[in-house]
């Protein structure tokens, strides 16, 4: 940001995390520049697959981020008869969306603007916020986005485990105005800009998509066809598998496991020390996070077979339906070091391989491939959006058995090969953090005058995207 000269003057000013603005610009209160409402009083029973496009507090917390264009994106929707019954929660094109809820501080604040002008609704659990200079919507949404003003917000939220935003606190807000052809021309240098930066990081989020598609296929290939192409082959028998090497032996997977369950304590047990538990919510993308939740220490006297050891492969057997994939019944993960000696909870079982006959990593990475999932999935059951599976089902699996050796090679080969792309892959996340705080800089920057951009006029093309690049790897 070097390139953008400052104003030629400043003024002092009396607002919280932020001390000066530029001498012509004011101060003010949303409430002098917003209306307020609020969305629909409705439930998820009230959504449906057709009918108006309705965002929620969820959506604005997780889909759209800073604006939504329902073309764009999947939204559940409202019946027709709410033109009618709700139509004070009807958004206008430039409507800010607030979140009125939130899980954890730093998501105090969040919220979408409509840029679109379809119809669409404010759901549950939201707040409208309605600019009066209906010009100028993009400049509020960007001063509104900028972290000195979400840190204002979020020092007027009170809360412990859920905090809530109401619209006294949002109309209460300290704001600061540029006269209006400035804040136009503050919006166009944003739309511009952050356009730059939001393509970039979309290419470096396309990247990882195709990382995790290599990643996944060299796992499949390795653990179903083996390290050596020159191998005679056989058909396996299977329709799915095909050929396998020949001397691999085609079996079920229950042959070569043996299963512990995990215990369902009672919920007046757990306590805020002692033996850690892990639960089957834990259980996410081959991972295991660390929970908040412990028991007794004399737990593990009673649960011996409920205790934890480092490097056991642990699955949920109760989650969502298959089609919400980063939580669908099934998740697996490693037990790491840290988590060695907790206590297993319900809903979960250990896969124990026989050690003489199937390597421990060859089975963790065997039951990542897409044909184990494809097979959960033919399996599981349930309603909503909730499913099952029996450990029965997760067992009666067909695969190619290898040779301990060769379990041993392909495990080291795939994990040299995960190596590689976990390094690649936080590279990519490297520079999407990097872009992220340039956009986030930039944005504060200009909507709060430290960088004058009066002057700046749009490029004819958008060949200058590879100069964001330099100044975000610089």
């Amino acid at each position: 940001m070097n390139k953008y000269q400052p104003y030629p003057d400043y003024q002092p000013v009396d607002i919280d995390w932020i001390d000066e603005i530029p001498s012509h610009w004011k101060t003010s209160k949303m409430r002098y520049m917003f209306s307020f409402g609020k969305g629909l009083t409705i439930t998820k029973d009230n959504l449906k697959d057709d009918g108006i496009p309705c965002v929620n507090y969820g959506e604005v917390h997780s889909k759209f981020g800073f604006e939504v264009t329902p073309h764009k994106h999947a939204l559940k929707c409202v019946d027709q008869s709410y033109l009618k019954s709700g139509s004070s929660s009807l958004l206008k094109k430039g409507d800010l969306i607030f979140a009125d809820t939130s899980e954890d501080i730093d998501g105090s604040g969040n919220f979408t603007q409509l840029i679109s002008d379809s119809p669409v609704f404010a759901g549950y659990h939201t707040i409208i916020a309605r600019p009066y200079d209906r010009e100028c919507y993009r400049f509020f949404a960007y001063l509104i986005d900028a972290k000195e003003l979400r840190t204002q917000i979020r020092h007027a939220v009170k809360g412990v485990k859920v905090f809530s935003i109401t619209q006294a606190i949002l109309r209460s807000v300290n704001i600061w105005l540029p006269p209006l052809e400035e804040r136009k021309q503050i919006a166009a240098f944003l739309d511009h800009e952050t356009a730059k930066t939001d393509t970039l990081i979309q290419k470096q989020q396309q990247l990882i998509e195709l990382l995790k598609e290599k990643r996944q296929a060299v796992i499949s290939h390795a653990v179903t066809k083996g390290l050596n192409p020159n191998v005679p082959m056989k058909d396996s028998g299977v329709e799915w598998l095909g050929e396998v090497p020949e001397h691999w032996v085609v079996s079920p997977l229950k042959m070569h496991i043996t299963t512990r369950k995990g215990v369902a304590f009672k919920s007046a047990d757990f306590c805020s020390s002692g033996i850690r538990v892990v639960k089957a919510s834990d259980i996410k993308q081959r991972t295991i996070k660390t929970s908040d939740v412990f028991l007794p220490n004399k737990f593990t006297t009673e649960y011996p077979k409920a205790i934890l050891n480092e490097g056991e492969v642990v699955l949920s057997t109760v989650g969502s339906t298959p089609d919400v994939k980063n939580s669908a019944v099934g998740q697996i993960g490693k037990v790491p070091k840290e988590l060695a000696g907790s206590l297993l909870n319900q809903n979960t079982v250990i896969f124990s391989p026989q050690s003489k006959i199937l390597e421990k990593d060859f089975l963790f990475y065997l039951i990542q491939t897409n044909v184990y999932r494809d097979h959960l999935d033919l399996h599981a059951h349930g309603t909503a959006n909730q499913a099952s599976l029996s450990i029965a089902d997760m067992l009666n699996f067909i695969f190619a058995l290898p040779t301990i050796k060769e379990q041993q090679e392909i495990s080291s080969y795939i994990a040299k090969s995960n190596d590689y792309f976990d390094l690649i892959e936080g590279n990519c996340n490297k520079a999407i953090a990097l872009m992220q705080e340039r956009r986030t800089a930039l944005i504060s920057a200009a909507v709060t005058g430290k960088i004058d951009v009066r002057n700046w006029v749009a490029p004819a093309t958008s060949s200058d995207t590879n100069e964001t690049q330099q100044e975000v790897t610089a």
